[in-house]
C-alpha cells in the first residue's frame, strides 16, 4: 500500500499521483481563513508531459506519494536522423533499454557515446534523463582564423561539439580543444 498524506504535508521535490497523474510539487502555498479548512494552492509539474499546472486542495485531503528510482546507465548511441531511438545500458545487469529521441532531444545535444547518465523510473515506467550539471565535450568545428575584433563585449564565435550542437565560445578556443558545457543553458562553462 502506498503512503497516504495529507494535502498540507506536501512541499516542493515531493512526487505524489492525482487523478492518475505523476506530479512533483513546485511550490505551495497555505491559506487559512476564518471559518473555513486550510487551503493548498499547489503549483506542480506532470512528470509524463512537463506541463505546469495549479489545483486548490484542502485540509484532511489524502494524497498518494510517488516514489521514483533513479539507476545509473551508460549511454550507447541514438539512430540517425529525427525518428528514432536512443539506445542505454545499465552499468550493472548490462540489461538495454532505448527511449524515443523527441522525449530525450535536448539532452542527447550533451551526451557522447559511453557517458553515464541518470534514468528516473516510476515504477516500470521510465521518465525520462537526468544530465549532470556540466559536461566535457570536444569541439569538432569552429574557425581558427577567426580574429577578435570587439575585446571590449566578450567577442565569440560558433563552433560545433562531437554531439553536435552549436554554441558560442570565447576566441581564443580551438578545433579539438575539450571544453565545458552547462548542460541547464547549453552554454560554453570553461576549458576542460
Amino acid at each position: 500500500m502506498a503512503d497516504m498524506v495529507d494535502a498540507g504535508e506536501l512541499g516542493p521535490g515531493k512526487v505524489f499521483l492525482y487523478d492518475g497523474q505523476l506530479l512533483s510539487v513546485v511550490d505551495i502555498q497555505h491559506n487559512k481563513t476564518a471559518m473555513a479548512k486550510m487551503k493548498h494552492k499547489i503549483k506542480a509539474k506532470n512528470l509524463r508531459s512537463g506541463a505546469i499546472s495549479e489545483m486548490m486542495l484542502f485540509s484532511g485531503t489524502k494524497i498518494e506519494l510517488a516514489y521514483l528510482d533513479k539507476k545509473e546507465m551508460q549511454f550507447l548511441y541514438a539512430d540517425d536522423g529525427d525518428t528514432g531511438f536512443a539506445y542505454f545500458m545499465d552499468n550493472e545487469t548490462y540489461d538495454q533499454i532505448q527511449l524515443p529521441k523527441e522525449r530525450v532531444k535536448w539532452e542527447l545535444q550533451f551526451l557522447a557515446p559511453n557517458s553515464n547518465v541518470l534514468i528516473t523510473y516510476f515504477g516500470t515506467e521510465i521518465l525520462g534523463i537526468q544530465l549532470p550539471d556540466k559536461v566535457t565535450l570536444k569541439i569538432v568545428e569552429c574557425d581558427d582564423n577567426a580574429t577578435p575584433g570587439d575585446t571590449v563585449n566578450k567577442a565569440t564565435k560558433e563552433a560545433v561539439l562531437e554531439t553536435g550542437y552549436k554554441l558560442r565560445v570565447p576566441m581564443f578556443i580551438k578545433n579539438g580543444t575539450e571544453i565545458i558545457v552547462r548542460t541547464a543553458t547549453g552554454e560554453y562553462d570553461s576549458r576542460a
